[in-house]
């Protein structure tokens, strides 16, 4: 049976970087993979073709993550998409507001914490020391801010059990009942998410088209 021709076959890609002179070049392995000599990298590339182009392989450690906008702004994106999302859904044409909008309207947002809030250091010296501006608004805020998003533009699929008991059966449950139900629901999606995680998620030829379309943007 003959490869797609869109799709790069094993064994991957491997980009290598000398330390002398910082050049990075591609090379093709076939056969056994050799593992890398003294003084060079490599950095293991996906077999699809399309994630190769958009997904970069490198990273930058430096940059700060779990920062005071990132909650802020990961926290506020997900609660407004899920109360938008959801409220809409009862009408007869509902409104649907993706994760993509939040996306764009969070990074002037987060340069304008960046630039406003104050870089003061708290506790300095001790164990405990942050700052509320740690520097400026990098690339892993946003995808963490994403992700955030994410998790909300989606509508909850165990208030259709909710709604359907309150107005097709007339009964009353308890918020605490209500709440139960949802979160049992949504913690098994995870739960089954989380175990067939090394087949479903791992692997690098289960890629997920549409979420290229987010990973391009970040960059």
């Amino acid at each position: 049976m003959e490869q797609p021709s869109n799709e790069i076959t094993s064994p991957l890609l491997y980009h290598k970087e000398d330390e002398n002179d910082g050049v990075a070049n591609v090379s093709h392995h076939s056969g056994e993979q050799s593992s890398p000599e003294e003084g060079e990298t490599f950095h293991e590339n996906s077999p699809i073709e399309q994630v190769a182009l958009t997904v970069p392989t490198t990273d930058d450690p430096s940059l700060p993550v779990l920062t005071f906008r990132m909650w802020v702004l990961g926290t506020l994106s997900c609660v407004l998409l899920s109360f938008l999302n959801q409220f809409f859904w009862y009408r007869t044409e509902p409104l649907s507001i993706t994760a993509i909008s939040a996306q764009i309207a969070v990074v002037p947002l987060g340069q304008v914490m960046a630039s406003k809030i104050t870089n003061r250091v708290f506790f300095k010296g001790k164990r405990w020391e942050f700052s509320l501006n740690p520097g400026p608004f990098n690339v892993k805020e946003h995808v963490l801010i994403t992700i955030f998003a994410n998790s909300g533009a989606g509508t909850v699929y165990a208030i259709h059990i909710v709604t359907a008991v309150k107005i097709f059966y007339h009964k009353h449950m308890s918020f605490f009942v209500a709440f139960l139900v949802i979160i049992t629901t949504q913690v098994l999606g995870f739960g089954w998410a989380g175990i067939y995680r090394r087949y479903l998620v791992e692997p690098a030829e289960m890629w997920w088209p549409t979420n290229l379309v987010q990973v391009s943007l970040f960059r």
